[in-house]
Formats: structure tokens, sequence, C-alpha cells
């Protein structure tokens, strides 16, 4: 299969959707609603939402509110990137090639836009007209998973870990805790949730899982290595902000080459807990393999 064509055709379809469940920009409080869309529209790639979707297919399933499911973990990953932003946290000046939402619309604006779309992530998965015929035991299920990987002991827990690592000389198990929180849990939050939507048995979910895990660590390595290679017109933003924050990194502990290779490690092993699945869980197995070859 051509994972392109596929991460294309998937985005669109994620992007069309997301513009039809967040309300218009005229939509009073109209600059609430302006900043939460410029960030929500900003062009990003929908990693997240996609491999829910993939997940779905895995099992061969078009599950019911799929879109509504997957859509949800943008809105939580939009509102991560909007608060991760602020002075008070990374205080970057661009994202995605734009400037950062803060820089637009002000710290409390900001700050607001990222609680609203943090809402309406729960908002979209509970909702009767989006989430018609899904049975309520797996929305239930759903609903804990998003609030689990994004929460005090998911997403949430990785920014606290990571804060509270800059600066300091940590050891590398606190750099895999770091990450295993920070981006790791969103993106098994977002494969259980479409595993879960379609059906899975215990053994497929545990499989599954696994496979979250082992990308997530593939995730986070790759983006610690471009933000040592990439230039500012690749990633959107600037490079090099991690050595700036004083913030270690894989390559601060394995060297560029060698943290590449402990990402491809994990892409490897990732698509071996998929032998179980037939050709339905490609589209996930070259979703790994793009993870590491990606330029942004």
């Amino acid at each position: 299969m051509n994972i392109k064509d596929y991460l294309e055709q998937k985005r669109i379809a994620v992007d069309r959707y997301l513009d039809q469940v967040c309300p218009p920009s005229a939509t009073p409080p109209t600059t609430l609603h302006e900043s939460m869309r410029y960030s929500l529209m900003a062009g990003g790639k929908r990693v997240r939402p996609i491999l829910t979707i993939a997940a779905a297919e895995a099992l061969g399933q078009t599950p019911a509110g799929i879109m509504a499911v997957a859509c949800s973990l943008e809105f939580i990953h939009t509102y991560s990137l909007i608060h991760d932003d602020l002075p008070s946290m990374d205080n970057d000046d661009f994202r995605r090639g734009k400037p950062t939402n803060h820089k637009v619309y002000g710290e409390a604006m900001a700050i607001l836009a990222g609680d609203a779309l943090l809402t309406m992530a729960f908002d979209v998965i509970t909702h009767p007209d989006l989430m018609k015929g899904c049975d309520p035991a797996r929305q239930v299920r759903i609903v804990q998973e998003l609030a689990y990987g994004s929460g005090n002991l998911g997403m949430v827990g990785g920014q606290v870990f990571d804060i509270q690592a800059e600066n300091k000389d940590i050891d590398l198990p606190t750099l895999q805790n770091i990450h295993k929180h920070k981006t790791g849990m969103l993106i098994r939050a977002a494969v259980r949730m479409g595993a879960i939507a379609a059906g899975a048995t215990d053994r497929q979910l545990d499989d599954m899982t696994g496979y979250a895990e082992d990308i997530g660590l593939a995730f986070q390595i790759a983006d610690d290595v471009l933000n040592v290679t990439g230039t500012r017109e690749e990633l959107g933003k600037n490079p090099n902000t991690d050595a700036e924050r004083g913030k270690k990194t894989y390559p601060t502990f394995y060297g560029v080459d060698g943290a590449k290779k402990l990402a491809d490690d994990c892409v490897a092993r990732a698509i071996t807990r998929l032998s179980s699945f037939g050709p339905s869980a490609d589209p996930l197995r070259e979703i790994a393999r793009y993870i590491t070859s990606r330029k942004n």
C-alpha cells in the first residue's frame, strides 16, 4: 500500500470532520472560536486520529461514531500544543510554521482556547448525534481511555515530569518515564480507542497496546532527533530548542545515529506485535515505518 496516499486521504477526512464539529469563528464568543480554529485547523499531520481509524480498520470495522472518537484526540492534542507553547511552559514563538496561539491572541485567550478544546473532546465523544449507534458499554470505555491517556497519569503527568527535569542531570529511566507519559499515553489511547470501538478481543487489545507503546516511543525519539537535525522550514518551528532549554533527549544519551537505531528497533518490535492480524492491519504497520522516516 502507499502510506502517503493513505495518510493524505485520512487527513483530509479528519480535517473535514473537525471543520464541521468545531464552531465557526463567527459564533460568539468570536475571539475564542477564532483562537480555537487557528490552532485546530493549522495543518497538523493528524497522526493520532488516523491511528484510531487504522486500529478499527485492522479489525475489519468502520464502527459507529469512529470519526468523532478519532477527532476527540486531535482536540486534546491541539489543546496540549497551545498550552505547551505558552511562556510559562516551553515559550515557543512558532508552531507548524505560524506564530503560536498566544502570540496572535494573547496568553489569556490561548489558555481559554486550550481549555475549550479539551472540553470539546469529551463533548464530541458523548454527543448522541455524533455517536449514534455506538454500543453504550464501549462508549464508556472509550471515554475512560481518553481521560486516562490525556490526564494526570497520562499526557499531563508527562508534561509535569518534563518541566521538573529541565536543567537537571536526569538519567535514562527518567527520560523514558517522561516520554512514556508525555507522548506515549495519548498515542496508546488513540490505538486502544479505535480497537475498543471496533470490538477488539482482550488478546487483540493487548497486541495493539504493545504496538502503540512501541510506536509512541519511536515517535518521541524521532521528534528528539528532528529537533537536532531538522531545519525551521522542515519543522515549522525553531530547531535545537531542547538543548537551549537544558532538556536531555535521546540523542543526548545515544547520539543521533544511536537514537535513530533505537527508534528503528521500536518500529520493528511494533510491527511484530501485529503478527496475528492480516492485511487489514497494513496501515498500522506502514504508519509505524512512517514515524521514523518523516521530516517534521
